[in-house]
């Protein structure tokens, strides 16, 4: 996978071309309650919040949230539009998270556990953050759980690119669980509809996605080509959905974490 430097590319369209609608929130919010323990207000970490699409929604549904990004361009573009009173924004990464040990009830990990490049250290740093039985929430792709959205079939080695940016499950379940986590749960979420397929053609041409920056500038062009065309047909037509994984894993209460 080529590393993505969002401080020199994608931070000034990511927040566009990664938006959500209110609906699409509220199923992710959702599926995160089902997860989480009952109880207000819970101590959260979005950890790769990026623009922070996430990081206020948080907040709202469960209390405080410290939202961690490398990025410092990324960063400033969510203290500047993702604001609320119990956001923070922190400089730090999932190898070097900026809290105290045991302070956070969960944390979220949302389209950011491919960009971790020392993923043993980042298990053992999650472990360190999280109280016993706190929660990982961790909305990865899998190479062989993939949700294959529709646009990808007309992009040369489109499936095969995108696929290769990802761990297999069993992969990420046994880095996990070899260090003493548990699998608190594993399912998929549908999330709704993106608007048209006009609307989703305007944002992928944004190209805010790490499967745009694995591909040459001959195949972008002429998978590009080949989805106008595609659209074209029918602009109006609502973009197909498709079920994303979702994997929950919990921190064991006699984890070792020195």
């Amino acid at each position: 996978m080529r590393r993505i430097d969002y401080d020199k590319e994608q931070y000034q369209d990511y927040a566009r071309g990664r938006a959500l609608s209110e609906q699409q929130l509220q199923v992710w919010i959702s599926a995160f309650e089902a997860v989480l323990p009952e109880r207000r207000p819970l101590a959260g970490l979005d950890v790769g919040s990026g623009t922070g699409r996430y990081t206020p929604a948080l907040a709202r549904a469960f209390g405080p949230v410290t939202g961690v990004e490398p990025s410092v361009r990324m960063r400033e573009i969510a203290q500047a539009q993702s604001q609320h009173p119990e956001v923070r924004y922190l400089a730090g990464s999932a190898e070097d998270i900026p809290v105290p040990s045991g302070s956070a009830d969960y944390a979220l990990m949302f389209l950011s556990w491919h960009h971790v490049q020392d993923k043993p250290r980042a298990v053992r740093e999650l472990a360190r953050v999280l109280r016993p039985a706190g929660r990982l929430l961790l909305r990865a792709n899998f190479s062989d759980h993939h949700p294959r959205p529709w646009w990808l079939e007309h992009f040369p080695r489109g499936f095969e690119a995108d696929a290769s940016i990802f761990q297999p499950l069993h992969e990420v379940i046994a880095m996990f669980t070899s260090a003493g986590w548990r699998v608190a749960g594993f399912g998929t979420v549908t999330e709704p509809s993106s608007g048209t397929r006009a609307d989703m053609l305007e944002r992928l041409r944004l190209r805010t996605l790490s499967f745009f920056a694995q591909l040459s500038p001959d195949e972008l062009e002429a998978g590009f080509r080949r989805l106008e065309q595609a659209v074209a047909a029918d602009p109006d037509a609502p973009a197909p959905v498709f079920s994303e994984p979702l994997l929950t894993l919990e921190r064991s209460w006699h984890m070792s974490i020195g």
